[in-house]
């Protein structure tokens, strides 16, 4: 069929066989209907492709591409390139979508033309794909989304936002020389042009999944990454950005922090408060979060075991 679709979904995938269906069969139980799945095998080495080719035999939305592996943007690139809508809706392969996930956003973004990125909260999901009562709130910090975007990721994850294809063409595609803190730099380029907004959906319309692989990440790497995007916003916007320079650095040794306590790292995660709080410590007193991550790292021994059981325990929260 030639008809060109509202939305464009893409969904990298890289050795996920245990996660891909889900995550498609999210897609078909969408109460909109009018759009595509490119699914980017981005070098699988397990089955993955074998489980995804169903769905495309099945339904002519849904089609999987092949590439050698390069990593997250490179694969999300890859199917950008060959999306045919005006509207882009990315889905990582082992998170899934509510049912009204894109009515929701393709509404917003056709009512709204200054909107660019429509995202909302989140609820996490465990290994098992049953839903804990951990929700991801969307809700920035400044009203500004540069400077509140220099201190967190407001949106969260990877498979959160529905955004324009001229975004796309303005700001160019996600780095694939970042290993990490790739969606974040993008945002930020969106954000400091001031022509585009960002719009929060206050209900969970996405599930994003904890997994136990997904502990075993560099915080070293994600620490340099993070430091090459501050200093990307700073050189783009350096009279708004340098008086927030402390704050956002604050708030990244802070996310550190928190990354080395889930690695049970509590040695690292103690350095990496301490330079949080040398950066500015008026983010503990600001931020409900920040001051929970202080405690945590203070009282790693006892949070350890009930943040385990919360994430791996095999009973239905």
């Amino acid at each position: 069929m030639s008809t060109i679709p509202k939305v464009s979904v893409i969904v990298p995938a890289y050795n996920v066989r245990s996660y891909i269906e889900a995550a498609l069969n999210s897609l078909k139980m969408q109460s909109f209907q009018d759009f595509e799945v490119l699914i980017v095998d981005d070098g699988s080495t397990d089955d993955t492709a074998e489980l995804v080719k169903p769905f495309c035999q099945n339904d002519y939305r849904f089609q999987l591409l092949q590439k050698q592996n390069g990593g997250l943007s490179s694969a999300r690139n890859y199917g950008i390139q060959h999306s045919r809508a005006d509207y882009i809706a990315l889905l990582d392969s082992d998170d899934a979508y509510a049912p009204d996930k894109l009515a929701n956003h393709v509404a917003k973004l056709d009512q709204s033309p200054h909107v660019g990125v429509v995202y909302s909260a989140s609820q996490i999901m465990r290994d098992d794909g049953h839903l804990v009562l951990i929700y991801l709130s969307g809700k920035p910090i400044y009203a500004d989304p540069l400077l509140a975007l220099l201190c967190k990721n407001f949106i969260g994850h990877g498979s959160n936002a529905v955004l324009r294809r001229c975004l796309f063409d303005e700001m160019g595609y996600f780095d694939e020389t970042l290993r990490s803190s790739e969606d974040i730099d993008f945002w930020l380029r969106i954000a400091a042009t001031q022509n585009w907004q960002f719009h929060r959906e206050s209900k969970a319309l996405c599930y994003y999944r904890v997994r136990p692989s997904g502990l075993s990440f560099n915080v070293a790497q994600m620490q340099q990454c993070s430091e090459r995007v501050i200093q990307a916003a700073y050189k783009r916007s350096p009279e708004i950005v340098e008086p927030m320079l402390p704050t956002a650095y604050a708030y990244m040794y802070r996310y550190l922090a928190r990354l080395a306590l889930t690695a049970g790292d509590t040695e690292q995660a103690r350095q990496f408060i301490q330079q949080a709080w040398a950066a500015d410590r008026s983010i503990f007193v600001r931020d409900p979060r920040s001051l929970l991550t202080l405690l945590s790292v203070k009282f790693a021994p006892l949070i350890k075991p009930i943040i385990k059981q919360t994430l791996n325990s095999k009973k239905q929260t």
